[in-house]
């Protein structure tokens, strides 16, 4: 961790060589007055809306919806098998099972799923998008979003899927991100608006509002997650006899009330994952690259916190024009991984657009400790 000074709090960072525009995001944060204590950037930090994702922020009575994000509640499920080995047709035959029952990027289920949604309250802005989120439970959505088979150092074979709360999680961040906008503007907020960082007062209604959508849609993403797991399974019995332990189901896009040095305060974790003592975690690479289960070790300069994956290093753009489809072809290939790199559309997400998994995980040996190690056998992205 290294120390950042700024004209605000200190910036206590895990990334040795953070993106400029990651750094002056964070300046924005470390000035705002309601900041307790400091601002805590992960090793996989980069720019964001508003707030560079990979980081945490924690806040005195207010809370910011692009600190956040527009995907709330995206977070990672793992569960291992009882399988040690899969041989690699059997392997290809799940994976086409997987594709005809978890729908991808845009696509939904055609029908409502039948799935009780959630149990928590809500207001009138998720009332219209219950329909279409029924029909959108279940589904991966795209992005940086995956389903992964992986091989594990404990020589097990596990299923590790990342996604999120979909179009209900965007619709009411973008409602309330507005909204706070609007009301910023009205009490003269004196926090520049092309920051991005327009905020709500928690005892404000629209703030007790913001944070009930927001609870909503992390249930909302834990169930998506949940259904994808269920469709999965079956698509390995199918196949094989095979058993599957408890799953792990964890957000890294939230906030919620937390006791740190003192104080009841409001921790957003926009990309980062909660780590607190002997916490289990799941910290996934990119595609072709290991990912890990972790547990915390509740390290209070960091909020018990750590980082939620490798971490972009080049935008989607940027990759496309920039890496070499053949070569990043040729390494998943030469690895033998069933991936989803077939044209220059989809360099985005190769792993070539990705900061190096092994030193974001050495950046952070204060933060986690690695339980099991897993090397990827095949991959669907959305």
């Amino acid at each position: 961790m290294k120390i950042i000074q700024t004209v605000g709090l200190e910036i206590k960072s895990w990334c040795e060589d953070p993106e400029e525009g990651a750094i002056e995001q964070a300046r924005h944060l470390a000035q705002l007055p309601f900041i307790h204590q400091w601002v805590a950037l992960m090793p996989d930090t980069h720019q964001g809306y508003g707030m560079p994702i990979g980081a945490v922020l924690p806040t005195k009575d207010v809370i910011i919806p692009n600190a956040v994000g527009v995907d709330i509640g995206c977070g990672m499920c793992a569960v291992k098998t009882s399988l040690t080995e899969i041989d690699k047709e059997v392997l290809k035959k799940i994976m086409g099972s997987i594709r005809g029952s978890v729908p991808v990027g845009f696509k939904m289920h055609e029908q409502n799923q039948g799935v009780e949604l959630v149990n928590v309250e809500h207001t009138d802005v998720i009332t219209p998008l219950l329909e279409k989120a029924g029909k959108q439970v279940g589904t991966l959505g795209g992005g940086n979003h995956f389903i992964e088979i992986q091989k594990g150092s404990d020589g097990f074979i596990w299923i590790m899927i990342h996604s999120g709360s979909r179009n209900l999680g965007k619709t009411v961040a973008d409602h309330y991100n507005k909204l706070a906008i609007k009301l910023n503007k009205k009490w003269w907020s004196l926090i520049p608006e092309e920051w991005e960082l327009a905020f709500l007062p928690v005892d404000s209604q629209e703030g007790k509002d913001y944070i009930k959508d927001m609870n909503y849609c992390i249930d909302f993403a834990f169930k998506n997650r949940r259904l994808m797991l269920d469709n999965i399974q079956k698509a390995f019995t199918e196949n094989l006899e095979v058993f599957f332990d408890k799953e792990i189901n964890i957000a890294h896009n939230y906030a919620r009330i937390e006791h740190h040095m003192g104080k009841d305060i409001w921790v957003h974790r926009k990309g980062a994952t909660s780590a607190r003592l002997d916490e289990i975690g799941i910290i996934p690479g990119s595609q072709g690259t290991k990912s890990y289960i972790v547990k915390g070790k509740g390290n209070i300069m960091s909020f018990q916190s750590c980082s939620h994956g490798s971490g972009r290093r080049m935008g989607r753009n940027q990759a496309k024009r920039e890496l070499n489809l053949e070569e990043e072809v040729k390494r998943l290939d030469e690895l033998g991984v069933i991936h989803s790199i077939r044209s220059t559309k989809e360099l985005d997400e190769a792993p070539g657009a990705y900061k190096d998994i092994q030193t974001v995980m050495a950046e952070q040996t204060d933060l986690v400790d690695v339980v099991v190690e897993l090397s990827p056998l095949a991959v669907i992205k959305g």
